[in-house]
């Protein structure tokens, strides 16, 4: 049976309000949480959503339109690599989708969440209160995808040419990330929050002059021949 080792220790101090309020300014993008995920992990579908979760990961962890999701600490993170690094999303910019996901595959769940039914979605708009539900972006559309769910997205294509990036080998430089991301995932996102983030990526790269470039090169062919069925859409 497959396990990650999971090391979780939440440092909130770095997280500003200003950070929260603007979560993907330049010079907020990357936060010190402490989370670490050091083998890419075994995504599958929740049913009935287009996001996946690792049953094995003892973490809050989710993957939807390109972007993995971690809840800790009542702060939302995202990241276009499975082990960051991780930006704080503002609760009203996280995909309703993400939010809507049951509780029951939360697998660090917080306190507040006992009572509340496992297969229905966490009560966020009891925890935030009213006014989380009324700003949030996209009720309106999740109450229009729930009418009509054969409108809901299809899920995003697992990133697996990640697979082959552990250890020394990870990229921890965005603009790195963004280079081997262009040239092995052609997805194209349809959340706000996840074309921002890809968009801000590739500006890093352009100003840092595509460092890492060089560096990925002789390993490109090998993960286009691997990925091209999986991560092309």
């Amino acid at each position: 049976m497959r396990y990650l080792l999971i090391v979780l220790s939440l440092f909130l101090g770095v997280v500003t309000s200003s950070c929260i309020n603007d979560p993907y300014r330049s010079d907020h993008v990357s936060v010190n949480v402490g989370i670490n995920v050091p083998v890419f992990p075994h995504l599958v579908l929740v049913p009935g959503y287009p996001v996946y979760y690792d049953p094995a990961i003892s973490l809050n962890y989710f993957f939807y339109d390109g972007l993995y999701w971690v809840f800790a600490g009542d702060n939302w993170y995202a990241s276009s690599w499975y082990n960051g690094p991780w930006g704080v999303v503002d609760r009203y910019r996280v995909p309703m989708y993400v939010l809507r996901v049951p509780v029951r595959y939360y697998r660090q769940p917080p306190s507040y969440f006992r009572g509340w039914h496992a297969d229905a979605s966490p009560r966020w708009e009891e925890h935030w209160g009213r006014d989380w539900e009324q700003r949030h972006s996209d009720s309106d559309q999740w109450r229009r995808d729930q009418e009509h769910r054969e409108q809901a997205p299809r899920p995003a294509p697992v990133p697996s040419y990640q697979q082959q990036y552990s250890g020394e080998r990870y990229p921890r430089e965005e603009a790195r990330q963004h280079v081997i991301r262009t040239e092995n995932y052609r997805y194209q996102p349809r959340e706000p929050v996840t074309q921002e983030r890809f968009k801000q990526q590739g500006n890093k790269g352009r100003t840092q002059g595509g460092e890492g470039r060089d560096d990925e090169r002789g390993g490109r062919g090998q993960d286009r021949g691997q990925d091209r069925g999986d991560d092309r859409r």
